[in-house]
């Protein structure tokens, strides 16, 4: 049974230095260390960054001594906000936002002192999303679907930008229906990450040339999930799984080529743990032969 692993699977830039950071930091043992949310979406990670004092809280209120602890804004940003009652509490911030997120916040800044509505192509409870719209504040709003333009009243100047994890081909039917309604101003600003481009352009490959696809990551992870459903469009025979638990020897029985992608925030170990099953698997069913 062959295996083929993508190139580009596992920690992307921002993630790794969100991760290093907090290692980091909890290594040390520098007072209080807490992330504001979990620091990724991978549910392992963010147990061993636990069990090294690194603690999670879902509000700056839950800082038990703010003066003696400090604050790891995850990747995914904050909005303004939040550095703002940080300052007011006396909690120190250690900022992880990975600048292709701050590059959003700073052109949505910019369209909103110029007065343009801003359009924000992404999930609206997505952590990464909600930061970005809190820069837009009043003027932002944000569109998954093309179809959700139906109910928005658009102004005169519309700015849009994308949350970096999202697929070029919704941005793309979502700028299209865009163009179709409007003949007023609009500036199209295209933030989703190259590395999130090259991955999902890497899973269609993959998807297309094996029998079995398994993609690799948090089940809350948006830019996982959207690996998953690429793969499942192209190969049904697809498995998103977290860790190497969930595989099923019935999977594989009788397939030839397995392809393996993982996203953004899953660690190199994860992947290593399920290829070395694979492996074991295999020489199983080559032995039954």
């Amino acid at each position: 049974m062959e295996i083929v692993l993508g190139k580009y699977g596992g920690f992307c830039f921002g993630v790794k230095r969100a991760i290093q950071l907090a290692f980091e930091k909890g290594e040390r043992h520098d007072g209080s260390i807490y992330t504001l949310g979990p620091i990724i979406h991978n549910p392992q990670v963010v147990e061993k960054l636990d069990s090294l004092g690194v603690r999670e809280v879902s509000d700056l209120d839950e800082v038990a001594n703010p003066s003696e602890s400090a604050v790891i804004i995850r990747s995914h940003g904050v909005g303004p906000q939040v550095y703002d009652r940080a300052l007011a509490m006396g909690v120190a911030v250690e900022d992880a936002t990975c600048p292709y997120v701050k590059r959003i916040h700073s052109i949505v800044t910019d369209l909103v002192a110029q007065e343009y509505q801003v359009l924000i192509v992404g999930e609206p409870d997505h952590p990464e999303v909600v930061a970005i719209k809190a820069y837009a504040g009043e003027h932002g709003v944000v569109v998954e679907h093309p179809s959700d333009l139906e109910s928005i009243k658009l102004a005169r100047k519309t700015g849009v930008v994308a949350q970096t994890t999202q697929s070029q081909e919704k941005l793309q039917q979502i700028v299209s229906a865009l163009l179709a309604k409007r003949n007023s101003e609009v500036r199209i600003f295209n933030t989703i990450c190259d590395a999130t481009d090259v991955r999902q352009k890497e899973a269609v490959e993959i998807a297309s040339g094996s029998d079995v696809v398994l993609v690799i990551g948090g089940r809350k992870s948006g830019n996982t999930n959207r690996l998953a459903e690429i793969c499942i469009g192209i190969q049904p025979d697809t498995y998103h799984i977290e860790t190497v638990a969930e595989l099923q020897t019935e999977w594989f029985r009788g397939k030839q080529r397995v392809g393996i992608t993982a996203g953004a925030s899953t660690p190199d170990y994860l992947i290593s743990e399920v290829i070395e099953v694979l492996q074991r698997i295999s020489r199983e069913n080559s032995g039954k032969t």
